[in-house]
């Protein structure tokens, strides 16, 4: 049984305003024909033929606010390079609004895969680990802008670029602004006070270790919620949906996964996080926020690579059940 989903009016998301924060990349995908393995070693060799270059990391996020409908601004810092120039020109014609920093002695992640027969044959990372924290020059550019918003999120990958992280949670919540989280790692301690954070499943375990059975998942979450002082915790489970735990007098929230095929992961988590920031930016809570956010992720989990949900997609007709749900490519 489907799980009953609020309905935002256009004209109310268009409203929404989100700023996102994070590690931005440039996704770069090469296209081509497999006939035949190398003579050099057992790899196949992929005569490219068409090149695409997507929005990756904390800018596909922000295109994903964009996409559904709502007002984004996206606040990174990327090197001064040719990648970097490609991911301006790409929000550019988005219509993200943007402010970001340039740091010569950052590499802007770059993210390569090479797909062969509709078959993604590898990935290859372009980036280096700043030796200073990247985002900490850009805390006045955020404070500026901050008031503008009506939610925060943060898109943590990792990279280097978050660990300012919690002074400018701080600030947020200092002025009422509901602040999410897509974390990375083990130490939740720097997201504290964050309305809600979303890891998924293996995140999760990184930090509380596995778990037997609903209702250790729970006294688990829960746990994380409290020890950090998160207003709610929403983990996703892949094929199990998603589960929110917002303290001990609320019920879990189980969202079940909706029945559809799955072409391609990559960027689900993105999806996901985006529409629930662009739910919370309308005044929806969390409750009401999560089956939305479900539906958009099953939705992009049909479409190949780095990918976005739109407004009709969101609240247009239920998605025809076809296939069980398969390993993304």
């Amino acid at each position: 049984m489907n799980t009953p989903l609020t309905s935002v009016s256009r004209e109310r998301l268009a409203r929404a305003r989100v700023l996102v924060v994070g590690d931005a990349m440039l996704d770069r995908y090469w296209f081509g024909a497999v006939e035949r393995i190398s003579p050099e070693a057992p790899v196949p060799v992929v005569r490219v033929q068409r090149e695409e270059e997507r929005l990756g990391g904390a800018a596909n996020v922000a295109l994903n606010v964009k996409t559904l409908g709502a007002q984004c601004t996206l606040l990174t810092v990327v090197g001064d390079d040719e990648p970097a120039r490609i991911l301006r020109r790409l929000l550019e014609k988005e219509g993200v609004t943007t402010v970001l920093g340039s740091d010569p002695k950052l590499y802007t992640i770059v993210k390569l895969r090479v797909i062969g027969r509709s078959q993604q044959l590898i990935r290859v990372d372009f980036e280096n680990q700043p030796e200073h924290e990247v985002l900490d020059q850009m805390l006045a550019d955020y404070e500026r802008v901050l008031g503008e918003h009506d939610a925060v999120l943060f898109s943590d990958y990792g990279k280097g670029g978050l660990e300012h992280i919690p002074r400018m949670i701080e600030l947020a919540r200092a002025a009422g602004k509901p602040v999410l989280v897509d974390p990375k790692g083990s130490d939740y301690s720097r997201y504290r006070g964050a309305t809600v954070i979303t890891p998924n499943r293996a995140e999760l375990m990184q930090v509380v270790g596995s778990w037997s059975g609903e209702a250790e998942l729970a006294k688990k979450a829960e746990g994380v919620r409290e020890q950090f002082g998160l207003a709610g915790l929403l983990v996703t489970r892949s094929e199990e949906g998603m589960s929110l735990f917002e303290g001990p007098g609320a019920t879990p929230l189980h969202v079940p996964a909706q029945a559809r095929e799955v072409f391609d992961v990559t960027g689900a988590g993105d999806t996901v996080i985006a529409t629930l920031a662009a739910m919370l930016a309308c005044g929806l809570s969390l409750r009401a926020a999560v089956p939305l956010a479900n539906r958009a992720g099953a939705i992009v989990v049909g479409k190949f690579g780095t990918a976005s949900v739109s407004y009709d997609e969101l609240f247009g007709p239920d998605p025809q059940p076809v296939a069980p749900a398969r390993a993304g490519a």
